[in-house]
């Protein structure tokens, strides 16, 4: 336990470090792939330093974020004007950032009821991807094409490229292609000047630093691109009113979680006991919204569901507009 909180190694002692130099004949390496002075002994550390030193690193994140939030607010402006319109938002990535693409896309329908074409997810290598690495996958920039067009992309689609190193082949042919129609490009990089840059319409390039593992862009990067990409969807669903404050009101029950979540919103937002909630939830389907606007406006079902057509499903806009409510 000593060792484990202290980091005394007995084989320390018996190593020699020495400074890492630079080879000037070498190319130029990207931020993600230069070293990172920190933790160049991070071999000789103890569990608990490895955990303070990856903690220190990751503080770097936030600020990093942070200084791009003026170009992810108009990424959610551009991305809540398609789903306005019917577009959809489809991601693009190899590896780690593929799978954050998925998993971010895989998580809007039940949280927002959302039906699975409206955010796509798509990784170089397919399904099979998402588990194992995909040889070569990533720098076939023709396959990107090909998936988007079998998507049948067009010109009221956001299509966002994720690359943390800015030039994966895979990403750059999906967002050349998507600019050619004229869908709406976001590129996401971890590097300044990337390839990427020169593509999308609109860059996010938060710059982590070096990774504490040389290369390893599932670390910092990683947590980089989690970040944006829950803003992303997060504030571009909000903006399409699918939300009522911080309640998620168009959420899809499909669990007994989720069931009970739904009730509890909507009897504290129409002031109802639960029980009468959960009924009138089973008289309209379930659906969290409608239910609402049924109780306070004091209308059947599907009067709820065309007064929120009337006000493009924000239920904020239905009830202040409501003489009922």
């Amino acid at each position: 336990m000593e060792q484990f909180l202290s980091g005394n190694n007995p084989h320390r002692s018996k190593c020699h470090f020495r400074k890492h130099i630079v080879n000037p004949f070498l190319p130029p390496v990207s931020a993600t792939e230069t070293r990172n002075s920190a933790s160049a002994t991070i071999d000789s550390l103890s569990p608990l330093e490895i955990v303070r030193l990856m903690n220190a690193e990751d503080q770097h994140v936030i600020n990093a974020v942070a200084r791009e939030e003026l170009a992810i607010a108009r990424a959610i402006d551009g991305v809540a004007e398609r789903f306005s319109q019917g577009g959809r938002l489809i991601y693009v990535g190899a590896g780690t950032s593929g799978r954050l693409g998925v998993l971010d896309a895989s998580e809007c329908p039940p949280t927002f009821s959302t039906p699975p074409e409206m955010v796509v997810g798509l990784i170089a290598g397919g399904r099979d991807a998402l588990t194992r690495a995909i040889e070569g996958a990533e720098d076939d920039s023709q396959a990107a094409v090909a998936e988007l067009q079998h998507l049948q992309l067009s010109n009221r689609d956001a299509v966002m490229g994720i690359a943390t190193s800015g030039r994966t082949p895979y990403v750059l042919g999906a967002l050349e292609y998507a600019k050619s129609i004229g869908a709406f490009t976001i590129g996401f990089a971890c590097n300044h000047n990337s390839a990427i840059a020169k593509i999308a319409e609109l860059m996010i390039a938060p710059i982590v630093g070096p990774e504490v593992i040389t290369g390893s862009t599932r670390l910092k990067a990683g947590t980089a691109t989690k970040l944006v990409l829950n803003m992303l969807t997060t504030g571009a669903m909000v903006r399409i009113g699918k939300t009522y404050g911080n309640l998620m009101v168009d959420l899809r029950p499909t669990n007994e979680k989720l069931r009970d979540r739904s009730q509890r919103i909507v009897a504290e937002i129409s002031g109802l006991q639960q029980p009468q909630a959960a009924e009138l939830l089973n008289q309209c389907n379930g659906e969290v919204k409608t239910a609402i606007v049924a109780a306070l406006a004091e209308v059947t079902p599907d009067e709820a569901r065309r007064m929120l057509s009337q006000h493009d499903g924000h239920l904020r806009a239905t009830l202040q507009n409501s003489p009922s409510t």
